[in-house]
């Protein structure tokens, strides 16, 4: 996620060294093997906490099984870093797996792989610069302190994203400038083919009456954004404005389990200089250039506490303008 307003054009003396070719050509060799257990572990935590949220619940009510509803939005809600990592086509060897997951894991938080695609491009050839990187494009700068809430709940994006699927779905108009023409009507049968699933398992709930699916996915997709945006503006927010990836990202040294299921992100300085490194690989390349990252924090704590400070300043500074 990025956010720039302000922030630096450039710090740095000298150019960052680069990983040399061979090297990173063994780094960024592709495997299916770890995107498999990484994925299998996802969904499998996924279905084992919406489980037990359904025995919770009708064993002891909705009280007792709130704390397992954050726990699984947490595990819902991060299911964007897969789909992030098949956009790249290096979550697996196989191409077909990439596509695959990458349209489950669209579908279930309610952003329709083939988009996503085209915008996350555009975001890495443009990184931080307020006139063409997407992320910026999409979500203005807060305007006020209860602006600033408001983003890092995640509501604003969610509904934006949907708001746009459904705009695509029935108006079947692609005009996000980001979106090549070659490109629109395939992402606009996308839209048109997740919200047909969406009808269905919404119809399928409704004829067996069972809120199976609100306690499991889509509350629990509600309340995960509430950790995954913070966890988002932390990449890229109050870093400087350069094309140099080692300038405009942020690495955060986050705990294994962070790691884990957000499939090795934190190390987001690595993944932006070098996006054909797999994410199984990000840690072994972190080894090689962490004296050269500019933007590093011990802990997510720090990290969006860098990026809120940040926006509040932003925030307050434009409340004065405006007012």
């Amino acid at each position: 996620m990025s956010t720039t307003a302000s922030a630096p054009v450039s710090s740095r003396a000298t150019s960052p060294t680069p990983v040399s070719h061979a090297r990173l050509r063994q780094l960024s060799a592709l495997r299916n093997g770890p995107g498999l257990l990484r994925m299998a572990t996802h969904l499998g935590a996924i279905v084992v906490t919406g489980t037990l949220i359904q025995l919770v619940n009708s064993d002891h009510g909705l009280g007792w099984a709130l704390p397992l509803i954050l726990c699984q939005g947490f595990l819902v809600a991060f299911l964007f870093m897969p789909l992030h990592e098949a956009v790249h086509k290096t979550a697996f060897r196989t191409r077909r797996l990439n596509i695959a997951f990458g349209h489950l894991c669209g579908a279930a938080i309610g952003f329709p792989y083939e988009y996503y695609s085209v915008f996350h491009w555009e975001h890495h050839r443009h990184t931080q610069d307020p006139a063409r990187d997407p992320e910026l494009l999409v979500m203005p700068l807060p305007r006020s302190e209860a602006g600033l809430v408001l983003a890092f709940s995640g509501a604003l994006q969610v509904y934006g994203r949907l708001r746009l699927m459904l705009q695509h779905a029935i108006t079947g108009r692609v005009t996000a400038p980001w979106v090549p023409a070659d490109r629109r009507g395939a992402i606009v049968r996308e839209a048109r083919s997740y919200l047909l699933a969406y009808a269905l398992v919404l119809v399928g709930s409704i004829e067996l009456q069972t809120p199976v699916l609100l306690l499991t996915w889509i509350a629990p997709l509600f309340f995960g954004q509430f950790l995954l945006r913070p966890y988002l503006y932390a990449e890229h927010t109050g870093c400087g404005r350069s094309r140099d990836a080692f300038e405009n990202t942020r690495t955060t040294y986050a705990s294994g389990i962070v790691k884990w299921f957000a499939w090795n992100m934190p190390y987001h300085v690595e993944h932006h200089a070098y996006p054909s490194v797999p994410f199984h690989a990000l840690h072994e390349l972190n080894g090689l250039v962490a004296e050269q990252i500019l933007h590093g924090e011990q802990g997510y704590p720090r990290s969006v506490r860098k990026a809120w400070r940040w926006l509040y300043g932003v925030s307050q500074s434009r409340g004065e303008v405006s007012a």
